[in-house]
């Protein structure tokens, strides 16, 4: 399928779009693509990095996954539903003990990872706990393709998640704090939706629709840690198949 091309936004250097198709139109050109799964791969991904784990993406619902692990001596990360062991759930991986490399499937932003490292792209993971850091961690002046990976409706179409715009958002305004001002317009507007939701974030993003979902489900405290706003420096880059932990140690 081609892409026309002003949806590539390609006449900016802070770009933003949603799921696998709007990744793979921004990402073209780009020096770096962040992809941005706040509920819940980025913020489980955080989470691994800082302990040390070496995270491997992959598509979900893939038959492959298990061998996939199995041959680079991985965890497979369960279904949270499944409520033990690793699974996409931050607060498993926290309490994990004597894991050093996970394979963690999910149907948004381990997927497109995946598949922009596929594409040759250089892929760097965020959330609301990293997102300062993972500005800092962007080279001054970079082309930056910022993928807001959304959820899925039933049917399989692509569901716009407010928790990915606010977390998409918080990278581009602390990019722009630091100089940034090449933003298309998509950029700038997951910018002023961070900043709206900024004084209220922790209980915007249990009461968005992702967030009442989880909450639902027994997984309010998942929900808490993705909202814990810059606790982290770690900045998950992809190396190869695995994403690693590179400190922010800029000014």
């Amino acid at each position: 399928m081609s892409t026309i091309e002003a949806h590539r936004q390609s006449a900016y250097r802070v770009r933003v779009d949603w799921g696998p198709t709007g990744a793979a139109a921004i990402a073209e050109g780009a020096d770096v693509a962040v992809v941005v799964d706040v509920l819940s791969f980025t913020t489980t991904l955080s989470v691994a990095v800082e302990r040390g784990i070496a995270v491997l993406p992959f598509r979900w619902k893939d038959e492959r996954a298990a061998a996939y692990a199995e041959e680079r001596d991985a965890v497979l990360a369960r279904g949270r539903s499944e409520r033990h062991g690793v699974s996409l759930s931050p607060l498993s991986v926290r309490a994990a003990t004597g894991v050093e490399r996970l394979v963690l499937p999910s149907p948004n932003g381990s997927t497109i990872a995946f598949d922009l490292a596929a594409r040759g792209v250089r892929v760097v993971g965020a959330c609301l706990r990293n997102a300062t850091a993972v500005a800092r961690w962007l080279p001054a002046g970079a082309t930056v393709a910022v993928v807001a990976a959304g959820e899925r409706w039933p049917d399989d179409a692509l569901r716009p998640a407010v928790e990915d715009l606010w977390g998409a958002g918080a990278v581009i305004a602390a990019l722009v704090d630091r100089g940034a001002t090449d933003l298309s317009p998509e950029a700038r507007l997951a910018e002023q939706a961070f900043r709206a939701a900024g004084p209220r974030l922790a209980e915007e993003l249990r009461g968005c629709a992702s967030g009442r979902e989880l909450v639902e489900m027994g997984f309010a405290a998942d929900v808490d840690v993705a909202a814990e706003l810059d606790a982290s420096v770690a900045v998950p880059v992809l190396e190869g198949e695995a994403f690693v932990a590179v400190a922010d140690s800029r000014p």
